[in-house]
């Protein structure tokens, strides 16, 4: 990247000089790279109010969205962190893909149907598919292929930017979902999951064994404050969440394949609880952040499948509801998919 040199001015006149921006060149993206030269007066800032002063025209919500997906850069390195101070004659560069179209547009994605009829559509989402557009995932989401094979129909059905979305999955868990294709069906599903009347259930892998074996986690959840990309338990701020769970395998005492029911919906619930109570899930990249000492307990083969395995060790493997125009009741189960099926017979490999 070439970043034009800083901007130098009298000490004097420092303490006045407001925040300045300039284009430096057009984004990879497409879009505007644009960069700001800190003045003494504004170092020791958070960058990310820094940038709303220097850039006026986005929000500091959009900023901070920006940052945390990867857009900002200070000399050669990629920042992610919102809360990063700047400092006198630092050159933030921040790159601004080009504007999202308002309504998502329909792509082709891929998706199992597992029942559809005018009311709504239940699918079985592969991990790595992101639910909704949102900064740093515009397109190519779940959203962008409901849109493609339900029609224009579904544009606007509760929102213009998460149509048809009554609930969702973390990227990078795999599983059943129901999506509404009326206003009718949006608000009835919606009102169900918030009065948890939705039969709901995961398969999880977790490092150690739960004890009890059968049981509770229980602790309300709220943003981490010293990492906005993840939840945490909280005393202050968050909201009351409850999970049950049942040990469904023992992997010897290093790991167990557990199933969760949830009595709430929080964000990242299920990671949060079991990382806090000591149980982190395999291959979760916030909330295991350190080589699990029990994994030593595990033969080489069966080990380096655990450690290297590429996302959170999580399925929603069923879905209950009713149906929100007939009245019948509907249940969905779907089995693990293939990775997880794989970390499954590792582990009962090593066991054996």
């Amino acid at each position: 990247m070439n970043t034009p040199s800083p901007h130098v001015s009298s000490p004097h006149a420092q303490d006045s000089v407001a925040p300045q921006a300039y284009t430096a060149s057009s984004a990879p993206s497409g879009g505007e790279r644009l960069a700001c030269v800190v003045e003494a007066a504004q170092a020791g800032e958070r960058v990310d109010r820094y940038l709303a002063a220097c850039l006026p025209a986005l929000s500091r919500s959009r900023i901070k969205g920006l940052i945390e997906a990867g857009c900002l850069s200070i000399g050669e390195n990629c920042v992610r962190e919102p809360a990063t101070l700047v400092r006198a004659g630092m050159v933030v560069v921040l790159d601004v893909p080009p504007a999202a179209p308002a309504t998502p547009e329909g792509e082709a994605v891929a998706f199992t149907v597992l029942f559809e009829d005018a009311d709504l559509i239940v699918l079985d989402k592969p991990a790595g598919l992101v639910v909704h557009p949102a900064p740093g995932n515009e397109t190519g989401t779940l959203v962008n292929g409901l849109i493609a094979h339900c029609g224009d129909s579904l544009k606007g059905i509760g929102g213009e930017r998460r149509p048809g979305i009554v609930h969702r999955l973390d990227k990078d868990t795999s599983g059943v979902m129901v999506a509404a294709k009326t206003e009718k069906a949006h608000i009835a599903l919606s009102e169900d999951f918030a009065a948890r009347r939705i039969d709901r259930a995961y398969l999880a892998f977790c490092w150690g064994l739960p004890a009890p074996a059968n049981g509770e986690y229980e602790g309300a959840i709220g943003r981490d404050k010293r990492d906005r990309k993840r939840m945490a338990l909280t005393e202050r701020g968050g909201k009351w969440a409850l999970t049950r769970y049942t040990t469904l395998r023992a992997f010897g005492t290093a790991a167990a394949k557990v199933e969760c029911r949830l009595a709430t919906g929080r964000t990242h619930q299920i990671r949060v609880h079991f990382s806090a109570n000591g149980h982190p899930l395999m291959g979760d990249p916030l909330y295991l952040r350190r080589l699990p000492a029990i994994a030593r307990q595990l033969p080489t083969t069966a080990r380096d499948i655990a450690l290297d395995f590429p996302r959170q060790a999580l399925h929603a493997a069923r879905l209950g509801f009713t149906h929100p125009r007939t009245g019948a009741d509907l249940l969905f189960e779907t089995p693990m998919p293939p990775d997880m099926l794989a970390l499954e017979q590792a582990l009962a490999e090593a066991e054996a």
